[in-house]
């Protein structure tokens, strides 16, 4: 249940997501023959050099963790203790020690404390037997994904090592056409990290090997998957997949439609890998009334459909793909935390 919680709360933070302050751009055509109308916004923000530092701090307790512990000398060897949902653990005579927040060392410290009112210079050992506190989300193309643990410095590699590493083809035993690196993505309390799995796992670019904290989030989609994403003032934000070619109009339309308010003048489209997406802004108006041809779509690309005029194309994209990230997380987290439910693909976009 807690695991689910957490991504309920993540789910509710995307709605929280905007844009302030933007001002009105151009209208861009993707039938242009140059990069078939596309235009790149020169990246997005670049990692944070103290994300590849190892975390110096030692781990802290939490609910669910469990532990061995030894009063050295008594003759009744290792004890398991659980820290509660109160933070509490219970060893030998005391009522009830509070340990949440506390190190191993400053447990033991605690307790040889505590016990010198019944012992005379007591001596105890404590060591973490199980980490359930803290946990790292490792889902997607992998051979066992899940959640795991994080009781000491694990970086990515490292994730998607303990995960069993990606997912091959059973036949031909590869995994690029398996897994879809260029839309993978780490989201950590709620925002994306602009990490580039293509040149990790691929190139080897140790750049991008960053080190995990607590209910970091990592998924690694299927590249078989062939579906569009459609967010905004539609009836039903949502993926829409398909077997055949997808344009504009039919992927609106499997939204079940543009809302009454939609602003049909600038639909975004946006294509490519997440750390260097490219986008697109049609006319969908025009489209509708004849008055200019259909936009082929591709696997992967995010239509977003807005509600009022938009702006500076460069906060608007990147919120529109803050946003996706935020929502491919929470559904797929709660599907792995064994929920039914779904989050909308809904995104609030400008001031």
């Amino acid at each position: 249940m807690r695991a689910l919680f957490q991504l309920f709360f993540v789910a509710a933070a995307l709605f929280a997501a905007g844009c302030a302050n933007v001002q009105h751009g151009p209208t861009f055509d993707p039938h242009q023959a140059q990069s078939n109308g596309f235009h790149d916004l020169g990246g997005t923000n670049a990692l944070d050099p103290i994300f590849l530092q190892p975390p110096t701090n030692e781990f802290r307790l939490g609910p669910g963790d469990h532990l061995d512990i030894e009063l050295l000398g008594s003759g009744l060897g290792s004890q398991p203790a659980l820290v509660g949902p109160d933070g509490k653990i219970y060893f030998d005579l005391l009522p009830g020690t509070s340990v949440w927040g506390l190190t191993p060392t400053q447990t033991r410290d605690l307790l040889e404390n505590e016990l010198a009112q019944y012992y005379k210079a007591p001596h105890v050992s404590v060591s973490l037997r199980e980490v359930r506190s803290s946990r790292v989300w490792v889902l997607g193309r992998l051979n066992t994904p899940g959640i795991y643990p994080l009781a000491g410095p694990m970086t990515i590699i490292d994730a998607v090592t303990r995960a069993g590493g990606l997912y091959s083809a059973q036949f031909t035993g590869t995994t690029e056409e398996l897994a879809d690196l260029q839309h993978s993505f780490v989201l950590r309390r709620g925002r994306f990290l602009p990490v580039n799995f293509k040149k990790l796992i691929h190139e080897g670019d140790m750049s991008q090997n960053i080190y995990l904290q607590p209910d970091d989030f990592i998924f690694l989609p299927s590249a078989l998957a062939s579906e569009v994403y459609v967010l905004g003032a539609v009836a039903s934000p949502r993926p829409v997949s398909f077997k055949d070619q997808v344009t504009l109009s039919s992927a609106i339309a499997n939204a079940h439609g543009a809302l009454p308010d939609a602003w049909l003048g600038e639909v975004v489209i946006i294509r490519g890998s997440l750390t260097d997406p490219h986008y697109a802004v049609v006319n969908f108006m025009d489209i509708l009334k004849g008055k200019a041809p259909e936009v082929p779509l591709e696997p992967r690309d995010i239509v977003y459909v807005p509600d009022h005029p938009l702006g500076l194309f460069r906060n608007t994209v990147k919120v529109i793909v803050d946003t996706f990230v935020r929502t491919v997380a929470a559904n797929e987290g709660i599907r792995a935390a064994g929920g039914s439910t779904s989050v909308g693909v809904g995104v609030n976009v400008g001031p």
